[in-house]
Parts: C-alpha cells; sequence; structure tokens
C-alpha cells in the first residue's frame, strides 16, 4: 500500500500542467446540425434539463439512436469511435416494462429489429436499487465495457444522491462524473427535472452540473401546441444553437423545421395529414406503381419530396426525411431491407 504522502506526490505530479506539454483537442461525439454547435466531446459531460413531461426523455432517446445508426436524429448528430461504439443507458426512474417500451422506441427509431439484440446497445433499469447501490452498478459496467463504450446516459441522477440539496453528495456524484468521462474518454449525458416555480435546475446538484458540465441544454413543452417540445442551450461552452422544436408521432419524437417560435401562437408548417386519404392513395400508387420498388434510403426520400411536389406540396429534403418516418410508422408504407411497398389496407 502506497503511503499518505507519496500517494498525494504522485497526483501532485499528474496534476501538473506545463508549457512543453501537448495536448489533443478532445474529439468531437455530440453536434447540432442547424449551427454545428459541440454539445458534448469525449472526456467531458453533459445534460438535459426541464420540467415534468417536457420530454426530456424523448430528446436523449433521440441522441442515443442517433449514435447506434451514424445518422441524423432530430438535430442530433453523434459520432462514436470506430473501435468504441457501445451505448450504456442508465435508467433511474422507470419500471422494466416502461424501460422496455423505452427500448423500443429506440429500436424504431433506428429501424432496427426488434427481435434481435443490438450490440451496441446496453439498457439498465435501476429503480429498485438503493442510492449507493444504483452508483455501484453504474460504475460497475462502465469498467465492464471500457473496451467498447463511449456513451453513458444517465436518465434521473437526481436518484444518485440522497438530497439533491445536500451540497457534499453534490459535488461527490459531479466528481464521479468528471472521473468516470476523463479516465474512459467517454461522453456521459445525464437528465435532471428544473424547478417548479422557475427555470433553474433542481437544488445543489444541478448548482453543480451547471458550473461542471460542457453543456446544459433545456426541454421546454410548448404551452400552446401541448405535442411540442422545444430544445434550447441552456449553458454551453461551444457556439450556442439555433433552438429546434419536435413533436410526438405514434410514440416518436419527430422534427419540425417550420415550426415558427416568433409568434403569439406557434404555427406548425406543412401537415402530413393535409391531403386526404384518396390524394395519399394516388401518390403511393404513382410513386410506388401499385407494386413495390428496391432503392437506397437516400433515392427513396428524393422520390417521396418528388411525388408530393406534383401534388402541390413543395418542402425540403428533411421535411421528406420526416415523411417517410410518418408513413412508414402509420405502416402506409412497408419496408423490408431496402425494398418499399405500399400497403392498401392502411387505416388513415
Amino acid at each position: 500500500m502506497i503511503p499518505l504522502k507519496q500517494e498525494t506526490a504522485i497526483a501532485l505530479d499528474r496534476a501538473m500542467v506545463k508549457i512543453t506539454d501537448e495536448f489533443l483537442e478532445p474529439p468531437i461525439m455530440i453536434t447540432i446540425d442547424n449551427s454545428d454547435s459541440v454539445i458534448g466531446t469525449l472526456g467531458n459531460f453533459s445534460a438535459s434539463t426541464g420540467k415534468a413531461k417536457s420530454r426530456k426523455t424523448f430528446n436523449v432517446i433521440s441522441m442515443v439512436a442517433a449514435a447506434l445508426c451514424g445518422k441524423q436524429v432530430l438535430q442530433y448528430k453523434v459520432k462514436v469511435p470506430v473501435n468504441r461504439p457501445l451505448v450504456l443507458y442508465c435508467d433511474t426512474e422507470q419500471s422494466k416494462f416502461h424501460c422496455h417500451r423505452l427500448l423500443s422506441r429506440v429500436y424504431r427509431l433506428i429501424d432496427y429489429p426488434p427481435t434481435e439484440v443490438h450490440d451496441n446497445l446496453r439498457f439498465i433499469s435501476l429503480r429498485v436499487y438503493p442510492t449507493k447501490k444504483r452508483i455501484n452498478i453504474i460504475e460497475y459496467a462502465l469498467y465492464k465495457y471500457t473496451d467498447r463504450i463511449s456513451l453513458l446516459i444517465i436518465d434521473g441522477i437526481r436518484d444518485l444522491v440522497y438530497d439533491i440539496n445536500n451540497a457534499t453528495e453534490a459535488t461527490e456524484i459531479t466528481n464521479r462524473l468528471m472521473k468516470w468521462s476523463q479516465e474512459l474518454n467517454i461522453h456521459i449525458h445525464t437528465v435532471l427535472h428544473l424547478n417548479k416555480g422557475d427555470d433553474n435546475t433542481r437544488g445543489h446538484l444541478g448548482t453543480e452540473l451547471n458550473n461542471k458540465a460542457e453543456s446544459i441544454l433545456q426541454v421546454t413543452k410548448n404551452d400552446l401546441e401541448s405535442n411540442y417540445s422545444t430544445v434550447t442551450p441552456k449553458f454551453i461552452r461551444d457556439v450556442e444553437f439555433e433552438p429546434f422544436t419536435f413533436f410526438i408521432d405514434d410514440g416518436l419524437p419527430v422534427l419540425d423545421e417550420n415550426f415558427d417560435l416568433t409568434g403569439p401562437k406557434a404555427k406548425k408548417g406543412f401537415s402530413f395529414q393535409e391531403l386526404s386519404e384518396e390524394n395519399l392513395r394516388e401518390v403511393f400508387q404513382e410513386l410506388l406503381n401499385d407494386s413495390e420498388i428496391t432503392c437506397s434510403y437516400d433515392d427513396f426520400v428524393k422520390r417521396l419530396k418528388e411525388a408530393y411536389l406534383a401534388k402541390g406540396f413543395n418542402f425540403g429534403i428533411n421535411k421528406a426525411k420526416q415523411l417517410k418516418t410518418f408513413l412508414e410508422n402509420k405502416r402506409m408504407i412497408i419496408k423490408k431491407d431496402r425494398t418499399y411497398r405500399f400497403n392498401p389496407a392502411f387505416y388513415y
């Protein structure tokens, strides 16, 4: 066992920063597409905040989906190291039943078969365990998967302390986040509620997260359009991004790039349901020729956009991607591998 004085001396030597040292910038992991704002880098941690039922978890699973599929989800782009693609999702609040439902949403976001276990995602439900045990399980899992993990999600960091207003506990758990992220060279994203009466993160824990996190995102439910939530930068070290809005369709978050945040009553842009059922059938029959087509994702989105344009609906590629997701969720179009088929028996 190393004597305390010697151990402190070793720690001091490791902590020293010299002008002759050379350091690489932390690899960028999570960015916002509409501004290329950096939300998270390896070796740091960030957080999402919001009041109860503001859809913080929907925001977080979008990051997870982007990490797993390598594509943009909502406005998130997540670049994981090729040799460390594992995402560890730790939920402290929900039962296993509700965690399983959340897991299924992630699978649907990335179009992954629910009959298979995704090799790059581990989902842990910690609700039934006491506070200290939750921390121990997370730490054990981190070091168990240390060779593969790059992203840790803690959905409900409040449940890793006994008292959210205890300064000592708040400092200790924040120190854990900094230690885990730096030692393992991973990014950690956690979730914490805002106070009911204002937009401040809760307790001493919230204050510590604000002071030490790389970025804090705030998710707010729209007062007038209850199905819509907006993500804004609360605190961020990088360039602030433009707020973006998403809505929930068939249990999944969908980006709405045309949502007006400036008017007295925000209005959504083009609605996927503005076409009648008859017109929808006409579009699909023209697009798929009463049969099916085999093509790439990008090619199908382009064809879909052109088919709607022929009916007088002009919108961008991102909107067309959202429309594709909407149509598949409604089972109007059925996709298998790279083949798309029109389902004439869909219920609209």
